[in-house]
């Protein structure tokens, strides 16, 4: 363990820390009160140790089904059952381009009710769980509309076994321009992007230092020889793609800026991964909606002196069609509207919002005038720094080396992320384990315990935002390494 005290990433809109650090007794004490609590959700973690059983050694398709292809695996369209007939409409156009690309019969539309649970959503379906039946629910799972519909914990839940995504925005017309700009990146015989992926990293106090050095650096330029360990090549050269890294004085408001609207006529990169803080906002706060998930960059030194880069900085101009950004952030992705983790035991958990919302900075990306991002993923709720550093002080590189290996691959986004949609499910069997274990009485290190429950919480927390059948075009993007 690196210290008595686990970090949340995070900071305020002054600078300071969105949480200050909790002890590791505050958060057992939680814990510990939940395995006696009548009210906890022992079906949930049941289900999720069976479907860690039955998904492992083929994502629960039929044998013979590719989930690389969405033509095989299926792919569907969520609304809830009250969407409006704008959105509706706003999203037919896809739901006819998805026909056309994979056959009419692999393409469904479904529809979620309220206060359905993954668990009843699929019965409602007759589908089992750790069976992904195509002809009945499709693989790849589109969920159109706001949180507050479609609850994020379905998403997380039902991404254990799918490839999920989720489209929400504020007008028909958002919805209208992310469908068009989708089908014309599909579609068109050329695409403008650079074989270039960019890592982006403020480096100024000690948890974007350790997000800096154990997590953006290593996948930028790689990992030396250590031991019996070979080499390993940096996480987009590996995959034949140019590495630009933005760390520490580079990683600016004005770096990130030109990321998004290159200068002098230069394309626009495939991929971006960024690990920062993000900004956090109280509810009721005037400019929560807008600046909430803000990426906090270099120029943020200290208390008072906070800059990020929200939805609002992206310019009408930019040019980021066909990207795929990865942001590691608190409320990179969205917002719930309660407080998933700190609470005290006897209590309810406090509000984060009034509402749960999707972050504004990908909504502006994937729904950009000049043609959006094809995907963009990123933490709901609080992201944490120590997940990304084992109990043995390494890095926990491969989830993140595999999902940027499968996107710059030209996997499905939906399925590239499966190591975090994976371990989600494991690390709950894990601490599902341990928890009954001291319920029964039993004894587990109050390190070990602590570990499980922050491992467990990053990895539900990862989401897609996007239509989870988009991919690059590798074969289609300009430059990149030679060989």
């Amino acid at each position: 363990m690196p210290g008595t005290e686990i970090f949340l990433n995070g900071v305020s809109l002054t600078g300071e820390p969105l949480v200050a650090p909790e002890e590791i007794a505050r958060m057992l004490a939680s814990l510990r009160s939940r395995t006696a609590d009548p009210a906890s959700s022992p079906g949930i973690l049941a289900w999720l140790r069976g479907l860690v059983r039955k998904i492992e050694p083929h994502w629960g398709l039929p044998l013979g089904v590719e989930a690389l292809d969405p033509a095989q695996a299926g792919w569907a369209i969520v609304f809830h059952a009250s969407e409006s007939g704008e959105v509706r409409d706003a999203l037919a156009p896809l739901i006819e381009h998805r026909g056309r690309r994979l056959g009419p019969a692999k393409v469904k539309v479904l529809e979620y009710r309220s206060g359905e649970d993954c668990p009843s959503w699929l019965a409602r379906h007759n589908v089992e769980p750790g069976s992904v039946l195509p002809h009945r629910v499709p693989y790849y799972l589109l969920l159109a509309g706001d949180p507050s519909r479609i609850p994020f914990g379905f998403q997380s839940h039902l991404a254990v076994e799918y490839a999920v995504g989720r489209l929400s925005f504020d007008t028909p017309e958002e919805y209208r321009r992310y469908v068009e700009s989708v089908i014309d990146y599909e579609s068109g015989a050329t695409v403008a992007n650079r074989r270039t992926a960019v890592f982006f990293g403020s480096r100024h106090d000690a948890i974007t230092r350790m997000c800096a050095d154990l997590l953006v650096r290593p996948l930028a330029e790689g990992l030396a020889a250590d031991g019996d360990e070979p080499a390993q090549p940096g996480a987009a050269e590996r995959w034949g793609f140019a590495t630009r890294t933005l760390l520490a004085e580079d990683a600016t408001r004005a770096s990130l800026a030109e990321v998004f609207s290159p200068s002098g006529g230069a394309e626009t990169p495939a991929f971006l991964f960024s690990a920062t803080h993000g900004l956090g906002l109280p509810p009721g706060h005037p400019e929560q909606i807008r600046k909430q998930g803000a990426l906090a960059c270099q120029d943020s030194l200290g208390p008072g002196t906070i800059r990020c880069f929200a939805g609002e900085d992206l310019p009408s101009d930019a040019r980021v069609h066909g990207m795929v950004c990865f942001h590691f952030a608190c409320f990179g992705a969205g917002t719930p509207e309660r407080d998933e983790f700190l609470h005290e035991p006897g209590k309810p958990p406090r509000a984060l919002a009034d509402a749960p919302f999707v972050a504004c900075l990908p909504k502006r990306l994937l729904a950009h005038p000049q043609g959006g991002a094809l995907a963009v993923l990123g933490h709901v709720e609080r992201a944490w720094g120590y997940s990304i550093q084992g109990a043995s002080g390494r890095p926990q590189l491969l989830p993140f080396q595999n999902t940027i290996g499968g996107i710059l691959q030209g996997w499905p986004v939906g399925h590239a992320v499966r190591d975090f949609r994976q371990r989600f499910a494991v690390l709950s069997t894990n601490l599902a384990d341990m928890l009954e274990r001291i319920s029964y009485g039993g004894t587990v290190p109050d390190e070990t315990l602590a570990w499980a429950w922050v491992e467990r919480n990053d990895a539900r927390n990862y989401a897609v935002l996007g239509d989870p059948a988009v991919r690059l075009r590798v074969d289609a993007l300009q430059g990149g390494l030679a060989g």
